[in-house]
């Protein structure tokens, strides 16, 4: 949600504000703005809807001479779209300059401080309420910027990632976090400042990761860092090893079907990192010492991670044969939660930043619980503060329905569960070497299915029409519909939810009606029959049915129905290879009925908070 772009150094800083925001832009947005001091003071430029009229407003940033600035894409909160709510914001005084991620949970209450105290407010916003009480305290104390953000920051309730101009400090740049991702990067001569490494890998590769409640201050020739104590403190740089180019279309129509097609390269990476001489080797995750036989295991996520997190708990409970159960994040701190000694948590993000996962994870530790992140992003908060955390190689991801980070998440997940089945003896070496060659032919397999999108492309076009779609299974089969649901839903806006097959006649089956589109997977050879059963009680109610299988069970079923078959593999990996139909249907379906396939409305790809 929302993007955070800053620069200071010898360049013009609007083109590269600007193009910093665009590499931003797949975290969601509704209008935009930067802020370039000049010779004498602060302009501020914002423009409602996409970037691309900020673009056009600025000439491309020409119009706007200066060498530092900050920039902001914004995500509606604290009142609706529009260019007065958008970022930058400025105090009465003019003084001071602030873009800001997060929520400010306190506003209301500080605001009538600040109403008291004489300021007046021009927008509907939290964020005006943070600029307004920086410069509160920048004139009450007299202590200069970090001071007075250190006081904010003692009064804040929420989360924040700011970016601070001082019309005082012409060429510097103040900036801080809480619960709210923040990197800094350093070049020659000059610094950035973003919410997510895209935004500045064309310029840099060398990246500080900015601690929880601390600040830092950017000039031309470095960063201190402060804790919120206003003490220094010192942070080592990281190298980023990024591809530029994974942020461009590269001759694709959209993102997300460009991320569909990078699969089979995502599971092949993520698979030869961990995957060695035929051994599973999790060493440098620090796993052995965080895992090792856990008595029970909690996973953790939120939306596809959540979906990821149903399919391993059969996969786990499976081959390991140890209990496990599965959280929605956002649910997981306000329950009264039990735990066995020697539980495992393990919190699945794609971003490391997502706010409730990291909640829970905080939880855990707070209970004394072990944690364990599979996460995309080395030096995001959760890879940092859980007790191991394992990456995977998806690259990054633009467009907001995620997909080849799913994918990759699904094959850590498959790696856990057979190692922790090796680790307790729940599986032999033959059938353990046996999973592991098995996997090792997913990207192929992925490959193949891709090859035929042409089928589902035609299905789109053929029921552009649908208006209400139900997806059913059974164990496994049940996890990758939600997924698919989810993907139908987030991309193509046409309702679509799924159900456990057992569970359409209790009640469900009442929506059912002539022209329905119910869709049926059917992996598990030991429950498909029952499915089917169930797609024959919703095709006698006047549904149009859909069979999702595995080559070989076609006829299992009406041979009238519509099949979508994949090529066979061990039925705990088969939703690596059944989400790729779903995720075309939904790609297709999206481009069918003319929305934005990458940046589908309301949306954001990273959620920051709660």
């Amino acid at each position: 949600m929302c993007g955070i772009v800053g620069y200071i150094g010898k360049k013009q800083a609007a083109p590269i504000l600007l193009e910093g925001l665009k590499r931003l832009e797949y975290r969601g947005y509704d209008s935009a703005g930067i802020a370039v001091r000049g010779e004498k003071d602060v302009t501020v430029v914002k423009a409602q809807g996409r970037l691309s009229n900020l673009v056009e407003r600025t000439e491309g940033g020409a119009l706007l001479k200066g060498t530092a600035g900050i920039g902001h894409t914004r995500w509606a909160t604290h009142g609706v779209p529009s260019e007065c709510n958008a970022h930058p914001h400025t105090a009465g005084s003019g003084a001071i300059t602030v873009v800001h991620n997060g929520i400010l949970e306190n506003f209301r209450e500080l605001k009538e401080k600040l109403l008291r105290s004489g300021y007046a407010f021009r927008t509907e916003t939290d964020t005006e309420v943070i600029v307004a009480l920086i410069d509160y305290y920048y004139w009450k104390y007299k202590g200069g910027p970090i001071d007075a953000i250190a006081r904010f920051m003692q009064r804040a309730r929420g989360a924040y990632a700011i970016a601070v101009l001082f019309r005082d400090f012409p060429d510097d740049i103040f900036v801080a976090r809480k619960d709210s991702p923040m990197i800094i990067g350093e070049g020659e001569g000059e610094m950035f400042a973003a919410s997510d490494v895209p935004a500045i890998l064309n310029h840099t590769r060398k990246v500080y990761y900015i601690g929880n409640l601390e600040m830092a201050h950017l000039t031309r020739q470095g960063v201190t860092f402060y804790n919120a104590d206003r003490a220094v403190i010192e942070r080592a740089p990281t190298l980023v090893d990024l591809d530029p180019s994974a942020a461009e279309k590269g001759g694709w129509e959209h993102f997300m079907i460009k991320e569909i097609h990078e699969q089979p390269r995502t599971v092949a990476d993520t698979l030869s990192r961990y995957v060695s001489g035929g051994k599973i080797d999790f060493s440098e995750a620090g796993v052995t010492e965080c895992a090792a036989l856990p008595s029970h295991i909690v996973i953790v996520g939120c939306g596809s991670a959540y979906h990821v997190g149903v399919t391993l708990q059969y996969v786990i409970e499976g081959l390991a044969r140890i209990p496990v159960r599965v959280e929605l994040a956002s649910e997981f701190r306000y329950r009264s939660m039990l735990f066995e000694k020697d539980t495992l948590v393990v919190a699945i993000t794609q971003s490391g930043e997502t706010a409730d996962t990291l909640a829970a994870v905080r939880e855990a530790k707070a209970h004394g619980i072990r944690t364990l992140a599979i996460v995309n992003v080395q030096g995001s908060s959760v890879a940092r503060e859980a007790d191991g955390a394992i990456f995977t190689v998806a690259g990054s991801e633009i467009a907001v329905a995620t997909t080849k980070a799913y994918s990759a998440q699904l094959i850590v997940g498959y790696l856990l569960a057979l190692e922790l089945a090796r680790l307790n003896g729940n599986i032999g070496e033959e059938k353990y070497r046996a999973a592991l060659s098995e996997l090792a032919t997913l990207p192929k397999k992925i490959e193949s299915i891709l090859a035929h999108k042409e089928d589902l492309q035609k299905f789109a076009a053929e029921h552009m029409n649908m208006h209400d779609v139900f997806m059913i299974g059974r164990g496994i089969d049940y996890s990758l519909c939600m997924e698919g649901a989810l993907k139908l839903k987030e991309v193509s806006y046409v309702h679509t939810e799924a159900y456990a097959a057992g569970e359409l006649k209790h009640g469900t089956i009442s929506l059912i009606e002539q022209g329905t589109v119910v869709l049926g997977v059917l992996s598990q050879s030991f429950v498909a029959e029952k499915t089917a059963s169930n797609l024959e009680e919703v095709k006698s109610r006047g549904a149009d049915v859909i069979r999702l299988c595995m080559e070989g069970c076609e006829k299992i079923g009406d041979p009238s129905d519509t099949v979508w078959s994949v090529p066979p593999t061990m039925e705990w990996f088969a939703a690596s290879l059944l989400v790729v139909p779903l995720q075309l249907l939904a790609y297709y379906m999206s481009v069918q009925l003319g929305h934005d396939v990458d940046k589908p409305r309301n949306l954001a790809k990273s959620v920051t908070v709660e």
